[in-house]
Protein backbone atom coordinates (compact mmCIF):
# COMPACT_ATOMS: atom_id res chain seq x y z
CA UNK A 1 0.00 0.00 0.00
CA UNK A 2 1.37 3.53 -0.84
CA UNK A 3 0.19 5.89 1.81
CA UNK A 4 0.68 9.78 1.46
CA UNK A 5 0.72 12.32 4.58
CA UNK A 6 0.61 15.22 4.91
CA UNK A 7 2.65 17.44 7.73
CA UNK A 8 4.43 14.30 8.48
CA UNK A 9 7.14 15.73 10.12
CA UNK A 10 5.99 15.77 13.54
CA UNK A 11 3.32 15.03 15.49
CA UNK A 12 0.62 12.47 14.61
CA UNK A 13 1.79 12.62 11.04
CA UNK A 14 5.05 11.46 11.99
CA UNK A 15 3.51 8.73 14.21
CA UNK A 16 1.73 8.08 11.34
CA UNK A 17 4.22 7.74 8.81
CA UNK A 18 6.19 5.54 11.23
CA UNK A 19 3.95 3.22 11.86
CA UNK A 20 3.06 2.20 8.18
CA UNK A 21 6.60 1.83 7.51
CA UNK A 22 7.16 -0.38 10.47
CA UNK A 23 4.66 -2.51 8.96
CA UNK A 24 6.18 -2.76 5.12
CA UNK A 25 3.89 0.10 3.34
CA UNK A 26 5.30 2.60 0.94
CA UNK A 27 5.18 6.03 2.20
CA UNK A 28 5.28 9.67 1.02
CA UNK A 29 5.51 12.29 3.84
CA UNK A 30 5.40 15.51 2.82
CA UNK A 31 6.01 18.88 5.13
CA UNK A 32 7.64 22.37 5.21
CA UNK A 33 10.93 21.30 5.68
CA UNK A 34 13.40 20.32 3.21
CA UNK A 35 13.94 16.87 5.04
CA UNK A 36 10.37 15.24 4.12
CA UNK A 37 10.25 12.87 1.47
CA UNK A 38 8.52 15.77 -0.35
CA UNK A 39 7.98 19.46 0.43
CA UNK A 40 4.82 20.91 0.95
CA UNK A 41 3.77 23.95 1.82
CA UNK A 42 0.19 23.58 1.52
CA UNK A 43 -0.55 27.60 1.88
CA UNK A 44 1.42 27.24 -1.52
CA UNK A 45 -0.23 26.38 -4.97
CA UNK A 46 2.60 25.79 -6.83
CA UNK A 47 4.00 23.28 -4.37
CA UNK A 48 0.77 21.35 -4.53
CA UNK A 49 1.67 21.22 -8.64
CA UNK A 50 4.98 19.68 -8.09
CA UNK A 51 4.05 17.04 -5.75
CA UNK A 52 1.51 16.06 -8.26
CA UNK A 53 4.62 16.05 -11.00
CA UNK A 54 6.80 13.90 -8.18
CA UNK A 55 3.92 11.11 -8.17
CA UNK A 56 2.60 11.41 -11.56
CA UNK A 57 1.29 7.69 -12.61
CA UNK A 58 2.04 6.22 -8.39
CA UNK A 59 -1.25 5.10 -7.52
CA UNK A 60 -2.06 6.24 -4.17
CA UNK A 61 -4.30 3.74 -2.15
CA UNK A 62 -4.55 6.10 1.07
CA UNK A 63 -4.04 9.94 1.41
CA UNK A 64 -4.06 11.30 4.92
CA UNK A 65 -4.79 14.97 5.02
CA UNK A 66 -2.80 15.85 8.49
CA UNK A 67 -1.72 19.06 8.00
CA UNK A 68 -3.15 21.79 10.35
CA UNK A 69 -2.27 24.58 12.25
CA UNK A 70 -3.86 26.08 15.80
CA UNK A 71 -3.28 29.62 17.02
CA UNK A 72 -6.29 31.19 18.12
CA UNK A 73 -6.25 29.15 21.80
CA UNK A 74 -5.41 32.13 24.16
CA UNK A 75 -7.34 34.82 21.69
CA UNK A 76 -10.13 37.16 23.58
CA UNK A 77 -13.51 37.34 22.20
CA UNK A 78 -13.20 41.63 22.86
CA UNK A 79 -10.09 42.44 20.65
CA UNK A 80 -8.57 38.94 19.19
CA UNK A 81 -9.00 36.95 16.73
CA UNK A 82 -8.04 39.30 13.91
CA UNK A 83 -8.01 39.10 10.15
CA UNK A 84 -4.76 37.52 9.81
CA UNK A 85 -5.13 35.15 11.91
CA UNK A 86 -8.91 33.93 10.08
CA UNK A 87 -6.67 33.80 6.90
CA UNK A 88 -3.90 32.33 7.97
CA UNK A 89 -5.43 29.30 9.84
CA UNK A 90 -8.04 28.43 6.98
CA UNK A 91 -5.67 28.44 4.49
CA UNK A 92 -3.55 25.50 6.17
CA UNK A 93 -6.55 23.60 7.37
CA UNK A 94 -9.36 24.14 4.51
CA UNK A 95 -7.78 25.54 1.45
CA UNK A 96 -4.66 22.97 1.69
CA UNK A 97 -6.88 20.07 2.47
CA UNK A 98 -8.94 20.63 -0.74
CA UNK A 99 -5.74 21.68 -2.79
CA UNK A 100 -3.51 18.45 -1.76
CA UNK A 101 -6.43 15.93 -2.57
CA UNK A 102 -6.56 17.84 -5.60
CA UNK A 103 -4.00 17.76 -6.58
CA UNK A 104 -3.58 13.89 -5.91
CA UNK A 105 -6.82 12.83 -7.27
CA UNK A 106 -5.22 11.57 -10.67
CA UNK A 107 -2.77 9.17 -8.23
CA UNK A 108 -5.39 8.27 -5.86
CA UNK A 109 -7.69 6.89 -9.17
CA UNK A 110 -4.62 4.90 -9.82
CA UNK A 111 -5.79 2.51 -6.86
CA UNK A 112 -7.77 -0.50 -6.75
CA UNK A 113 -9.08 0.74 -3.43
CA UNK A 114 -8.88 4.21 -2.71
CA UNK A 115 -8.96 6.08 0.20
CA UNK A 116 -8.74 9.78 1.74
CA UNK A 117 -8.54 10.38 5.86
CA UNK A 118 -8.97 14.20 6.72
CA UNK A 119 -7.69 14.66 10.37
CA UNK A 120 -10.52 17.29 11.63
CA UNK A 121 -11.48 17.54 15.29
CA UNK A 122 -14.32 17.29 17.91
CA UNK A 123 -14.27 21.18 18.05
CA UNK A 124 -15.37 20.64 14.81
CA UNK A 125 -18.74 19.18 16.19
CA UNK A 126 -21.70 22.31 15.89
CA UNK A 127 -23.42 19.57 18.33
CA UNK A 128 -20.97 20.13 20.85
CA UNK A 129 -19.76 23.96 20.96
CA UNK A 130 -17.78 24.35 24.19
CA UNK A 131 -16.81 28.26 22.92
CA UNK A 132 -13.41 29.86 22.17
CA UNK A 133 -11.17 29.07 19.41
CA UNK A 134 -13.22 29.83 17.33
CA UNK A 135 -11.18 30.11 14.01
CA UNK A 136 -10.03 26.51 14.78
CA UNK A 137 -13.41 25.30 15.55
CA UNK A 138 -14.77 26.79 12.31
CA UNK A 139 -11.90 25.71 10.17
CA UNK A 140 -12.48 22.53 11.55
CA UNK A 141 -15.89 22.52 10.94
CA UNK A 142 -15.60 23.51 7.87
CA UNK A 143 -12.76 20.83 6.68
CA UNK A 144 -15.59 18.00 7.83
CA UNK A 145 -17.97 19.74 5.68
CA UNK A 146 -15.93 19.72 2.53
CA UNK A 147 -14.97 16.13 3.83
CA UNK A 148 -18.72 15.05 3.60
CA UNK A 149 -19.07 16.19 -0.02
CA UNK A 150 -16.21 14.99 -1.61
CA UNK A 151 -17.74 11.71 -0.21
CA UNK A 152 -20.52 12.25 -1.73
CA UNK A 153 -19.03 13.48 -5.57
CA UNK A 154 -16.02 10.94 -5.21
CA UNK A 155 -18.27 7.81 -4.40
CA UNK A 156 -18.92 6.74 -7.36
CA UNK A 157 -15.50 6.23 -8.56
CA UNK A 158 -15.04 4.23 -5.22
CA UNK A 159 -13.21 6.62 -3.57
CA UNK A 160 -13.62 6.58 0.12
CA UNK A 161 -13.66 9.40 2.17
CA UNK A 162 -13.33 9.67 6.03
CA UNK A 163 -13.13 12.55 8.72
CA UNK A 164 -11.36 11.84 11.61
CA UNK A 165 -10.80 13.52 15.37
CA UNK A 166 -7.72 12.50 16.74
CA UNK A 167 -8.01 12.79 20.14
CA UNK A 168 -6.41 15.32 21.86
CA UNK A 169 -2.86 13.99 21.71
CA UNK A 170 0.25 14.90 22.95
CA UNK A 171 1.96 17.18 20.70
CA UNK A 172 2.94 20.57 20.48
CA UNK A 173 -0.47 21.09 19.52
CA UNK A 174 -2.02 19.14 22.29
CA UNK A 175 -0.05 19.64 24.91
CA UNK A 176 1.93 17.69 27.92
CA UNK A 177 -1.45 17.72 29.58
CA UNK A 178 -3.22 15.83 26.72
CA UNK A 179 -5.15 12.72 27.38
CA UNK A 180 -3.27 10.45 25.10
CA UNK A 181 0.28 9.82 23.65
CA UNK A 182 0.72 10.15 19.94
CA UNK A 183 0.61 6.23 19.57
CA UNK A 184 -2.34 5.91 21.26
CA UNK A 185 -3.76 8.13 18.67
CA UNK A 186 -2.17 6.76 15.22
CA UNK A 187 -2.77 2.62 16.66
CA UNK A 188 -6.31 3.71 16.79
CA UNK A 189 -6.67 5.95 13.03
CA UNK A 190 -4.62 3.32 11.16
CA UNK A 191 -7.31 0.91 12.28
CA UNK A 192 -9.96 3.72 11.57
CA UNK A 193 -8.53 4.29 8.05
CA UNK A 194 -8.33 0.35 7.07
CA UNK A 195 -12.09 -0.26 7.97
CA UNK A 196 -12.93 2.95 5.62
CA UNK A 197 -14.64 1.55 2.84
CA UNK A 198 -17.22 3.07 0.67
CA UNK A 199 -20.22 1.70 2.67
CA UNK A 200 -19.14 4.18 5.32
CA UNK A 201 -17.37 7.32 3.09
CA UNK A 202 -18.30 10.34 4.59
CA UNK A 203 -18.09 9.32 8.33
CA UNK A 204 -17.14 11.54 11.19
CA UNK A 205 -15.25 8.85 13.75
CA UNK A 206 -12.96 9.80 16.68
CA UNK A 207 -9.63 7.81 16.99
CA UNK A 208 -10.99 4.84 19.24
CA UNK A 209 -13.74 4.09 17.02
CA UNK A 210 -16.43 6.02 17.95
CA UNK A 211 -19.43 7.80 15.81
CA UNK A 212 -19.12 11.63 16.11
CA UNK A 213 -21.81 13.97 16.26
CA UNK A 214 -21.20 16.67 13.62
Amino acid sequence: MHVVITGASRGIGAGLADLYRETGHSVTGTGRSVVSDIQLDVNIFSDHGAMADALAGKPIDLLVCNAGVLFDRTEALEDGYNAEMWAAMFATNVTGVFLSIQAMLPMLRLSENPKIAIISSQLASTTHAGGGQYIYRASKAAVLNLGRNLATDLRDEGIAVGIYHPGWVQTDMGGEAAAITVDQSVQGLAMRFDALNIETTGCFETWDGRAHDY
